[in-house]
Order: structure tokens, then C-alpha cells, then sequence
């Protein structure tokens, strides 16, 4: 069971549910206690936003998902959760290089990326996450709470997650992780 839900672009969940990619990036801005971030909560409910998302910010090869996230959109009123995610992993990058490396590896545009490495105070926060699909999709009712310009959105009801299953195979997560990895060590 799990309350909590973070706030991404459709497009980019709909490429971790499918397998495409297990990284999020992340922009800073919340202070964590002895100055390293970590994710508030290990565990999660995508939540796919509509808000910033914009075909000119994502990868030509990932268009068709952007397409069919939009396809799949439940009513203006409500949420969709069909997959959650365990962070294994939370590196903060402070070099542009590092971060441009990762490219192969999620759906944002290099522009994207620089824009967000640049906002504000210089920096990314890599997270890598396992993903699962649970067997039932779940619509909760989103309400004004949920709007903006935040990533951690709290439920009011707790959302089952039983019976999940990783999107990727464990192997292959390894895998992934270890190119996560090796492009921030250069």
C-alpha cells in the first residue's frame, strides 16, 4: 500500500512503465538535513503531470509515448496510477558534462536537461529507480492540492500495490544501473 505519488511528466513515466528508462532527474530546492537530498519517501506512485510537459522537451524517439500518454489521459478530474517506483539509487550531479551523459539513458532533451541543470542554483539530482506495474490500475480523484509545481503529492487513502511486478527484469536492471553509473563516473 502507498499514499504518496511524485510528480513527473506523462511522458517520462510512461517511459519508466515501459522499460525505457529508470532514472529520474530532479532539480534541487528542498533542503535535506546534513545537505545531502534523498527522496522524502523510498518508494512511490508515479503520478504523470501534464503541467510542463511539451513535445520540444522530449527525444524525437519518445514522441510516440508522449502521444500515447496523451491517448491514455483519464478525465480532466482525476489521476491514473498504474506503476510505482523503489528508489536504489540518488546521486546529485554538479557537472553539465556528467549530466549530458545520461542522455541515452531517459527521454529529456539535452535543452531540457541544461535548463534544469541551470535553474537556479547549478546542479541535478539523479534518482534511479526500479519500476513496477501493480495488475490493476487505479483512478484516484485529483483534487487542488495536487496542483502545481511540486513533485511529493500525499493521498488520502493509501493505494494497494500488491501482486506488483518489475518492469524490468532484475538483470537487467543491474544493467542499467551500472550505465547510470559509469556515465556519472565519465
Amino acid at each position: 500500500m502507498l499514499s504518496i505519488a511524485f510528480k513527473e511528466w506523462a511522458v517520462i513515466c510512461r517511459a519508466l512503465a515501459e522499460g525505457r528508462q529508470s532514472l529520474i532527474l530532479r532539480k534541487g530546492g528542498v533542503a535535506e538535513e546534513g545537505g545531502t537530498f534523498r527522496p522524502e519517501h523510498p518508494r512511490f506512485w508515479l503520478y504523470p503531470s501534464f503541467f510542463h510537459e511539451h513535445r520540444s522537451g522530449v527525444r524525437p524517439e519518445l514522441l510516440p509515448l508522449l502521444d500515447a500518454a496523451e491517448a491514455d489521459r483519464p478525465g480532466p478530474a482525476l489521476v491514473r496510477l498504474s506503476h510505482f517506483a523503489e528508489v536504489t539509487d540518488v546521486t546529485f550531479v554538479g557537472d553539465l558534462a556528467a549530466a549530458l551523459r545520461l542522455a541515452p539513458l531517459h527521454g529529456w532533451t539535452d535543452d531540457v536537461v541544461r535548463q534544469r541543470f541551470h535553474y537556479r542554483t547549478t546542479g541535478l539530482y539523479v534518482l534511479t529507480v526500479r519500476v513496477f506495474r501493480v495488475p490493476m490500475v487505479v483512478d484516484v480523484p485529483e483534487r487542488p492540492e495536487y496542483a502545481g509545481c511540486k513533485t511529493w503529492v500525499a493521498f488520502d487513502h493509501a493505494v494497494p500495490t500488491a501482486e506488483a511486478v518489475p518492469v524490468m527484469p532484475a538483470a537487467a536492471f543491474a544493467e542499467y544501473a551500472r550505465r547510470v553509473a559509469d556515465a556519472l563516473a565519465g
